[in-house]
């Protein structure tokens, strides 16, 4: 790895530097009729750059140096027009409209609006090098070429990114938990229930903008993080008025068109709704105590007001598809400039997983199994989103955007599990039949108020709401005992005396979060606001009101005396109302409910920064920042209202340097304070059978704010516009950081969090870009290569004693010693991370792309004496993706993501040495094992779009 840095270095540092440009885009009217004027020439005095007005009268030069130029427009019988003193900044857009008059009349105003080009490389390079903290990003064009689906996927082509389950995003290898994630600058809520996580598969790629990952912190940047501050921007306003739909058809090997079972889930589910048949009737108990205190026959009667929805539907799997609308208008009321931008997404996907498990008995002796399953599993994923903007500019001073995205989604997921408990001698038969629906909605309005040239205020104001439900998810086990000859047992439901989760039982969860924000910025210039930097002060204050309330509902099946005849049929028949009664040979219901099983959460945000820039020379330049956090947390159930009741107050400093070693180069050093607190479910006591890993998870309501010192240096290299070379080393040392926790236990696996002693975690991650226009091959004078390469190394120090529930969720401390290992890696910390990719763009409109990802072997659950780490291990993932435009209205795209098709794999650590020997089938004590195994296949997709009109508008 150390060798591949030096190649990439050596390679890309003797780049030449070119020039950083600009664009001024405008339209020519007609002073008296205000009819665009065909054929005005537009020209920057004192350069060769010029062009004339199209049939609408607007114009575009591209490639203007940055500065400031004098622009003169002419025309035949029009008097002459110049304007001086027009900046251009690089990836800037520089928009100008002005008028022109027949001889002799008296000139109009001139309107010169300067607006930066956030979506294209250029604009995102040019933004991250003037931003003050360390930061990388990605535009939407660059998305746009890689055919990224959604969030999830294009993040992944940043440096020091990688992705979980294929929708989790972490950063330099720390896991989600780590991140603090911004839609359009306000702060979202986690949209899982058990873990602090944003799923970026939520966000469609075509209605993003650009994305920026600040990786040191900064007074205007949220505190809690230590990974990054992921801003995702979405688009807010055209550039020119269109109107475009798309089509995407997918083919998955190993799923489209495949034999799968799944379950019906009403008529409403192709829009990620359910049916309210799956709904607890408002007859039932609420309490779990008074519904079990019944006499079996009423407990019966309830029972027989579910519907036996348990049969599995027999289906072929059609190819996915996804639907795309995009609607963008621009229009003048009186002295207003309004634009609209609606885009409205829908899909219905699938994926067939065939998954290997497996379990050991962890003795002296590896591979020595204790179970080994089969799982079958199908999803059928829906989602349906909207992005609704609109934005305002009442003068060249006020700005109004009212920004809207709504996604609701669902998924169908159907397993049955085959196998056999090797340690029991029992073959076993499992089924889960679960739905999840989600809806999600953030909505906010801002405005940017420029004072002065040296005074601009901005402001937000926010609201959103995450629904998450589990509807009547059911869950049964059949099982028989081996004979050694003759016929084999008949297998039979599984439903012990207390319900279970494990066993057979209906489960139900639902959970409602309201988040309230707002924010107002100020920032003020000092000195000659035409200095290219001025000394700047910047201030504000956001706040968030974030309330959630979760309630889970479980009901397990009981055996009334002797079920032969009966628990042996079928899955569609078995728990039917003529086998539910209070009588011998039938089947009850039992409540399995905990108080526990529900809370209430609130929690305060408050927090106020002030910063500024001092510059020292033209190159020097220092950015001080302080920010203040006031965070207030409360938590209760039915048992406990006042559980949680934490204020704390944290004051996070902050430091930015800049020097400049040339007009190309930078050197940046960076130090941060920043903190991690505890999520809501992380401190709840509610315990969550995870039925894939057989694992129950549940919080620790002792967890406390874990805080982080982070250090940063970075050299970066910008050889023209578009192109960037970058070497970053990172240093972060957490306390008190918060992590999973298994507790010790003979049989089963049970999780928590927990706070341990203290980690370390440091890195050097590297970027390159580089164009070959400037080479005399036409061929390559198309191509751009792209690289990033990260190694990181983590250790995490869990301390001699830890506070942790125990199994009935009494809160103890446990001594570490005999138990765990007191040192290792950091949960989902990846040693290495690698992404490539070359990008070809044609002007005849022919783009294609290769790109590439691999991470290093990452913890995917800790573990301790009797169960050993569990590693997921790498996978090199190849895309492929081709378009052509054709008569400036259709597009035709062709992918083919994760051509090599690896498999995911889970590894445990056997030999406890803190790695994965690849010996995996030995039986000697230095073999790990494999107990996870299956291929996702390779995606192909055909996408069709279809433009009805673009009309430049200036």
């Amino acid at each position: 790895m150390l060798r591949l840095l030096l190649t990439l270095s050596l390679t890309f540092t003797g780049l030449l530097a070119t020039a950083q440009t600009g664009v001024i885009r405008g339209k020519i009217s007609d002073a008296k009729t205000k009819e665009g004027i065909i054929g005005a020439t537009v020209r920057l005095e004192g350069t060769s750059h010029g062009t004339q007005t199209d049939v609408s009268g607007a114009f575009v030069i591209n490639n203007i140096p940055a500065g400031t130029h004098k622009v003169s427009v002419t025309y035949i019988s029009y008097q002459t027009r110049e304007i001086p003193n027009v900046r251009v900044e690089s990836g800037n857009t520089t928009t100008l409209e002005t008028e022109l008059i027949e001889e002799g009349k008296t000139l109009s105003d001139v309107v010169v609006r300067a607006s930066r080009s956030t979506n294209t490389e250029v604009a995102v390079i040019s933004e991250i090098k003037q931003f003050k903290p360390i930061a990388v990003g990605i535009s939407s064009l660059q998305i746009q070429k890689s055919q990224d689906r959604d969030a999830a996927a294009a993040i992944r082509r940043v440096p020091g990114v990688s992705i979980v389950d294929n929708r989790f995003v972490m950063v330099r290898g720390l896991s989600s938990r780590y991140n603090t994630v911004m839609v359009n600058d306000m702060i979202t809520p986690s949209t899982e229930v058990d873990v602090r996580s944003f799923s970026f598969d939520l966000i469609p790629s075509n209605i993003l903008d650009r994305m920026i990952i600040f990786k040191s912190g900064a007074a205007e940047l949220p505190g809690d993080f230590a990974g990054g501050v992921i801003k995702i921007y979405t688009k807010k306003k055209p550039d020119r008025n269109f109107t475009d739909v798309g089509v995407t058809l997918g083919y998955r090997a190993n799923t489209t068109f495949k034999d799968v079972q799944s379950h019906d889930r009403g008529s409403m589910a192709w829009l990620g709704l359910w049916d309210k048949s799956q709904q607890i009737p408002t007859s039932f108990p609420t309490d779990a105590a008074t519904f079990n205190n019944l006499p079996a026959a009423v407990r019966s009667s309830y029972a027989q007001l579910f519907p036996n929805s348990w049969a599995l539907t027999p289906m072929t799997v059609t190819p996915d598809i996804r639907l795309a609308f995009n609607l963008g208008r621009r229009f003048d009321i009186g002295e207003t400039r309004i634009s609209n931008l609606t885009s409205i997404n829908y899909s219905n996907t699938n994926q067939f997983s065939d998954i290997s498990l497996r379990t050991y008995n962890n003795g002296s002796v590896a591979n020595d199994l204790a179970q080994r399953y089969n799982d079958a599993m199908y999803q059928r994923q829906t989602r349906l989103g909207v992005l609704h903007n609109w934005a305002f500019k009442f003068s060249p001073s006020f700005n109004m955007e009212w920004k809207t995205l709504f996604n609701q989604l669902g998924n169908t997921e159907t397993t049955v599990r085959n196998g056999e408990s090797v340690v029991e001698d029992r073959d076993i038969i499992s089924y889960s039949e679960r739905f999840e629906n989600r809806s999600i909605l953030t909505s906010q309005l801002s405005g940017e108020n420029i004072v002065s040239d040296q005074l601009k205020l901005d402001w937000m104001a926010g609201f959103g709401y995450t629904g998450r439900w589990e509807p009547d998810w059911k869950r049964v086990r059949y099982q028989r005992e081996k004979v050694s000859s003759g016929p084999q047992n008949e297998f039979t439901v599984s439903t012990p005396n207390d319900p279970s989760p494990l066993e057979s039982g209906r489960f139900w969860s639902k959970t409602h979060e309201f988040v309230y924000s707002g924010a107002v910025n100020v920032q003020k210039k000092f000195g000659n606001p035409a200095d290219r930097e001025p000394a700047t002060l910047r201030f504000g204050a956001y706040v968030e009101q974030k309330d959630r309330d979760f309630n889970a509902r479980f009901y397990g099946y009981q055996r009334q005396g002797n079920m032969s005849g009966v628990s042996n049929l079928p899955i569609d028949q078995v728990f039917g109302n003529q086998h539910i009664g209070g009588a011998e040979g039938s089947y009850s219901l039992r409540d399995g409910t905990k108080a526990i099983d529900s809370y209430n959460a609130s929690n305060t945000y408050l927090a106020g920064y002030v910063g500024g820039d001092v510059y020292f020379s033209p190159k020097a330049s220092l950015t001080l920042g302080f920010r203040g956090e006031y965070n207030i947390r409360k938590l209760g159930n039915p048992n406990d209202a006042s559980l949680v009741n934490q204020g704390i107050f944290s004051p996070l400093p902050s430091l930015n340097f800049t020097y400049k070693l040339s007009d190309k180069q930078n050197l940046r050093l960076a130090y941060s304070y920043t903190v991690n607190r505890p999520e809501f479910r992380e401190q709840a006591p509610f315990s969550y059978y995870d039925f894939s890993f057989n694992a129950d998870v549940r919080g620790n309501q002792t967890l406390k704010t874990a805080t982080i010192q982070n250090v940063d240096a970075k050299w970066e290299l910008y050889p023209s516009d578009g192109e960037l070379i970058s070497v970053t080393g990172f240093y972060k040392y957490f306390q008190n950081p918060i992590e999973n926790f298994l507790l010790p236990q003979a049989n089963g696996l049970a999780y928590t969090f927990i706070n341990t002693k203290n980690a370390t975690s440091y890195g050097i991650e590297l970027e390159a870009r580089k164009s070959l226009a400037s080479t005399g091959v036409s061929f390559l004078k198309n191509l751009t290569l792209v690289g990033n390469v990260s190694l990181i190394k983590s250790t995490i120090s869990l301390g001699d004693v830890v506070k942790a529930p125990d199994l009935s969720g009494a809160i103890q401390d446990y001594d570490l010693k005999g138990i765990t290992d007191t040192k290792r890696a950091m949960m989902n910390q990846s040693p290495y991370l690698i992404n490539a990719g070359i990008y070809y763009a044609a002007p005849s409109g022919w783009q294609a792309n290769i790109l590439y990802n691999v991470f290093g072997p990452r913890i995917f659950a800790v573990g301790n004496v009797n169960s050993p780490t569990v590693y997921e291990m790498p996978r090199n993932v190849i895309d492929l993706n081709v378009s052509k435009t054709f008569a400036k209205r259709w597009e035709v795209r062709v992918g083919i993501q994760d051509v090599l098709n690896q498999a995911y794999r889970l590894s445990q650590d056997f030999n406890h040495n803190a790695k994965i020997d690849k010996d995996v089938t030995s039986q000697t004590a230095n073999a790990d094992q494999e107990i996870r195994r299956f291929k996702r296949g390779s995606y192909s997709t055909v996408s069709l779009v279809y433009t009805f009109g673009r009309s430049i508008i200036p």
